[in-house]
This record gives structure tokens, sequence and C-alpha cells, in this order.
């Protein structure tokens, strides 16, 4: 795997139980989208928020990918999102030092 330059963070606060979610066409449509590394699904614990943590290859992916999918998503499924982009690089280094899976040593 290539090694991230950008991560998101993102939460839809929607009261979804994570069971209940058909992740599956999610998925479909999310690997469409060019430079997105990985994704973990996230479930909120005693609230039912839905979100995940991505590695893109660049910015412009990522902004692509949240304007494109999240955004729109949002609106679907009428729940709040919150994103946040975090830079990889400047953090490369301590994320080795704490075995990211995302970074070789």
């Amino acid at each position: 795997m290539s090694e991230p330059h950008i991560y998101i963070y993102a939460e839809y606060q929607v009261s979804l139980p994570f069971s209940q979610l058909d992740w599956q066409p999610i998925n479909d449509a999310m690997k469409k989208f060019p430079g997105l590394l990985s994704k973990t699904w996230l479930s909120g614990i005693n609230t039912h928020s839905v979100g995940g943590f991505y590695a893109f290859d660049t910015l412009a992916n990522a902004q692509n990918y949240i304007d494109n999918l999240l955004v729109p998503f949002a609106g679907q499924v009428k729940g709040s999102l919150s994103v946040r982009v975090f830079d990889a690089d400047a953090t490369r280094e301590a994320s080795i030092g704490m075995y990211s899976p995302f970074f070789e040593r």
C-alpha cells in the first residue's frame, strides 16, 4: 500500500445502529474514488453515529471524496456531517514510532 499524505475523519450524526447500515454498496461506491488508500469504519458507542477514518494519497483526491461522496450522502440520510482533514506527512515519524500500519519502519 502507498503511504498516505492525507487523513480524513468523518462522522454522520444519524442515530443509525451499524447493524442496520447496508455498508456493502457504500464500500463499492467508495472504491470508485481515486486516491482512497483505506477506510476504517467507526460506529459510535451509545450514539449510533456512523463514520470512518480514511487515508488518501493527495489533498485533491480527499477533497473530491468529501465533496462528491460524503456531503451528498449526508443529504440522503438527513444527517449532520462532521469532517476533519489531517496532514499525514507532518506526523509520519511520530506514527512510525507508534507502529502505524500506514508506514513501514
